[in-house]
């Protein structure tokens, strides 16, 4: 069926960045085909064609890439990476109503089933047949461009594409403080500063989290810290302490001796995640938003005759419209994150420098702006 409305009349091939399970990593076609996205030949009832302006590489990606899998979710062939991106209406079909070409748009990543119970009952990032684009085996948004249902492609207005992009990782942050209840004054630890650290960090700042203080082995991504927050307390991990005492010196050094009521643990990594444990206060919290390994120790005593809650998360769900309120209105900015910009021609480069800790980088972006 011809789309409703057509801006395709001049196109680049469609290409993609792959991986496989030889952790090899390459530029090569990709669909939909130029000549399917003209024709409008593989557009589904409700779906939009969007044109890919701006791609976040995310540590899954990364993973993906040098791994091969992250728990279960394993690359079994060549696989398109990328879930965090922004662009362009290019076409529609006839039934989407909400969307029109030249619609600027950020993508959520995610075909929900709507019938299992988590779609039911709002939570649809537990969806038991969820596609998630990036996840194995269903490919990802690092193509020029994608077919997607309209109802996952949010409006941001004249909001910049790099911006837009940013709004997945900011959803991840979000959904965290939605469960986590920051409350006003509430002293908060937030565990490392990669980019979800530092998005978490510039939200609780926003919900009035104070003392807030930010912990991360590297120097580098601590100043970083401080100059995006300024009142943000930073506090360098010393390598070969035990939890117990790291938490000692966190609570001791940089709380001034108050105890975090909440603590967002954005590594995953086991000896943070104790820390975190040993650091919180008695009745706090420490809310788990990093991926680590299938299983990990935990001081389990500690928590429990502290009675600290430990929540985890997945994903987000019903993030997207308030992520770009926030964004929109200046509450949060994000703008500086992005320090490093790659055309899509050189998505190999763009990987390469994500994945080298001393490139500096904290979000690196792949740009189709042309």
């Amino acid at each position: 069926m011809s789309p409703s409305a057509n801006g395709t009349a001049d196109l680049k091939p469609n290409v993609g960045v792959y991986t496989n399970p030889k952790h090899e990593l390459w530029l090569a076609e990709a669909g939909p085909s130029v000549e399917s996205v003209r024709a409008g030949a593989d557009l589904k009832e409700g779906e939009v064609t969007i044109a890919i302006r701006s791609t976040g590489i995310c540590g899954s990606d990364v993973h993906f890439w040098h791994a091969g899998c992250i728990g279960p979710m394993i690359v079994t062939g060549d696989h398109i990476l990328g879930h965090e991106s922004a662009g362009e209406v290019i076409a529609a079909h006839p039934s989407v109503t909400t969307l029109a070409v030249g619609d600027r748009v950020a993508i959520e990543p995610n075909v929900i089933c709507n019938a299992c119970e988590p779609c039911l009952t709002g939570r649809y990032n537990g969806c038991e047949r969820v596609a998630f684009l990036s996840t194995p085996p269903v490919d990802g948004l690092l193509r020029r461009y994608v077919n997607h249902p309209a109802v996952w492609c949010h409006k941001i207005g004249d909001m910049s594409y790099e911006d837009g992009a940013m709004l997945e990782p900011l959803s991840v942050s979000l959904a965290a403080m939605q469960r986590a209840h920051p409350s006003l004054g509430d002293p908060v630890l937030i565990c490392g500063a990669g980019p979800i650290g530092l998005i978490t960090m510039l939200c609780c700042a926003a919900a009035g989290a104070c003392p807030l203080v930010i912990t991360d082995i590297s120097e580098s991504r601590l100043a970083f810290a401080k100059e995006i927050c300024p009142r943000v307390v930073t506090h360098k991990v010393e390598t070969g302490l035990s939890a117990e005492d790291g938490a000692k010196r966190i609570v001791g050094e940089s709380f001034g001796g108050v105890e975090p009521a909440l603590t967002m643990e954005c590594t995953g990594v086991e000896s943070s995640i104790a820390a975190a444990i040993w650091a919180t206060k008695f009745g706090g919290k420490v809310f788990i938003i990093g991926v680590g390994k299938n299983e990990i120790t935990i001081p389990f005593m500690r928590a429990s005759v502290r009675e600290v809650d430990v929540q985890l998360q997945y994903r987000y769900s019903n993030t997207w419209p308030r992520a770009i309120r926030l964004l929109q209105s200046g509450v949060i900015d994000l703008s500086k994150l992005v320090t490093h910009r790659f055309p899509l021609e050189d998505a190999v480069k763009a990987f390469e420098t994500s994945a080298d800790p001393k490139s500096g980088a904290i979000k690196v972006q792949i740009q189709s702006l042309d």
